[in-house]
């Protein structure tokens, strides 16, 4: 792998990481309801997850991707249509404050820990991206236990700082989550990234 891969890899996992989605508001209401060192210990838990799919697409899907191009080519149009899809609620709905109240808890931090890995253990964002716009950013034939290991530590950058904003915000400035205007401002801005990562996942041969 090449330094411009590992930089598509970063650029396209910081994109995802930053659009709201089932994580994000987890996170928010996770900080609103119990504090940063809570919302910190389910951060963790979720990137967790997110590794887990990283390893799960270098050592699984790299057979695949050898062996059957068809499986991809709908994993790839999965993903389009699954984007296209999450855009359209975003920006009809997205994160309101009854949802982000609603997802409130208590427990210590290994609960939010355990609550971040299972979230995203479950997550279809997360599924998407390493099942549908991983592969075709990296190519999963050629990667070597080096570049697995430098993966491992730029995922786990890139989701500390990308996910890092939102709990400070939610921790420190709760009147911005709590006003419908600039909830409704984050929700059009995520919908129009994710419609815009589905046609640019969709215009990639």
């Amino acid at each position: 792998m090449t330094p411009a891969t590992f930089l598509a890899y970063s650029a396209a996992l910081g994109i995802a990481a930053v659009i709201p989605g089932p994580g994000v508001t987890a996170l928010v209401a996770r900080a609103l309801g119990s504090g940063f060192r809570s919302s910190f210990a389910m951060l963790l838990g979720l990137l967790l997850g997110d590794l887990f799919y990283l390893t799960a697409a270098v050592l699984g899907l790299a057979f695949v991707a050898q062996q059957f191009g068809m499986v991809f080519t709908a994993i790839k149009w999965f993903g389009v249509l699954y984007l296209a899809w999450l855009g359209w609620r975003f920006w009809r709905e997205g994160i309101t404050p009854e949802n982000v109240e609603a997802g409130k808890a208590r427990g210590g931090l290994f609960s939010s820990f355990l609550g971040g890995l299972t979230l995203t253990l479950g997550n279809p964002k997360t599924m998407v991206f390493y099942l549908a716009i991983t592969p075709t950013v990296i190519d999963l034939k050629s990667i070597t236990s080096s570049d697995y290991a430098i993966l491992v530590v730029i995922t786990a950058v890139v989701l500390t700082i990308s996910l890092m904003p939102y709990l400070v915000l939610a921790s420190r400035a709760r009147w911005f989550l709590s006003s419908p205007r600039a909830l409704k401002m984050l929700n059009r801005t995520a919908a129009t990234f994710m419609v815009g990562a589905a046609a640019a996942i969709a215009a990639r041969h």
